[in-house]
C-alpha cells in the first residue's frame, strides 16, 4: 500500500484516491458541505486554508492545505512499476 503525504504528517492511500480538486467551485463546495453533513469529511488542514480537496473511493472527502500540484507531484513520485523494486 502506497501512502501520499497531504501535509502536516497526514497521509492517504494512493489506491483509494479518485480525484484532486481545488475548493473554489460551487459544486465542490456543495460536495464538502454534504460530506460534512454525512460525517464523511476529514479535515487535514490543521486550521489553515483549504487548497486541495481529495475525493476518495469510500465517499470520504479529505481537505488539505497543500497545493494540488504538490500533492499530484507526490503521487507521481510514488508511482513505481510492478517489475521494478
Amino acid at each position: 500500500m502506497r501512502l501520499i503525504n497531504i501535509g502536516f504528517g497526514n497521509m492517504v492511500s494512493a489506491a483509494r484516491l479518485i480525484a484532486l480538486v481545488t475548493p473554489e467551485s460551487a459544486p465542490v463546495k456543495r460536495m464538502i458541505q454534504e460530506a460534512r453533513d454525512k460525517g464523511t469529511l476529514i479535515d487535514a488542514t490543521c486550521g489553515r486554508r483549504t487548497r486541495t480537496v481529495l475525493i476518495m473511493d469510500s465517499d470520504h472527502v479529505v481537505l488539505s492545505a497543500v497545493a494540488p500540484e504538490t500533492v499530484g507531484g507526490r503521487f507521481e513520485d510514488r508511482e513505481v512499476p510492478d517489475n521494478e523494486e
